[in-house]
């Protein structure tokens, strides 16, 4: 049998991700961070844990017109306040609250099949 490596037709692949670091293509990321499969989003001005997050924090990401964002609360799963969820939800966005390796792996799902997804990492 003969086995080849698929690229993925996107920019941006999430290669993995904990609670303190994440793998962007080939660069380690150290601060939280969003990404679409054509945007990265280093300068995402995100709070250090995810009971300070804010629906304003949710604004660049929303801007890119995802139909899902998967939120990545670390290195385990914390929701955030209602208010974050509704900002999404109010909108017709879904959200999705998961730890990290989750998230990085459900992204990794939902852009391979081309869907309108953003991923929001928190870590720190």
């Amino acid at each position: 049998m003969q086995l080849s490596h698929e690229r993925p037709d996107y920019a941006w692949v999430l290669r993995g991700a904990d609670g303190r670091q994440a793998r962007v293509n080939d660069r380690i990321l150290e601060r939280s961070f969003a990404l679409a499969p054509d945007r990265l989003l280093e300068d995402w001005d995100a709070p250090a844990t995810t009971g300070e997050l804010q629906p304003a924090h949710l604004e660049p990401l929303l801007a890119l017109s995802p139909e899902l964002v998967v939120l990545g609360t670390g290195a385990r799963q914390v929701f955030p306040a209602a208010a974050v969820m509704a900002a999404c939800l109010t909108r017709g966005i879904g959200i999705e609250v998961m730890d990290n390796a989750a998230a990085a792996r459900t992204y990794n799902v939902l852009a391979g099949e081309g869907r309108r997804v953003v991923v929001a990492l928190l870590l720190g």
